[in-house]
């Protein structure tokens, strides 16, 4: 083997759309996210990021304190 990279599907980057937080998190929590919880995952993980880093945000985000989710005015 000369060196070749394999990466696996779960360690691919996804984009980090509404869509995709949808899909995730009705897969991992049978509920779908409001739209202060969803703006927090994409705040936090940016653009793009792994299935495994998606998954792990959207199951942090429902044991946060509401009060570390919003955003303040």
């Amino acid at each position: 083997m000369t060196g070749v990279l394999k990466i696996s599907k779960r360690e691919s980057k996804v984009s980090v759309t509404d869509a995709n937080i949808r899909k995730a998190s009705t897969r991992l929590l049978k509920t779908k996210l409001v739209s202060t919880e969803m703006s927090y995952v994409r705040r936090e993980l940016g653009a793009s990021a792994t299935q495994d880093e998606l998954d792990a945000k959207i199951l942090a985000v429902r044991k946060l304190p509401w009060a570390s989710i919003v955003l303040p005015d």
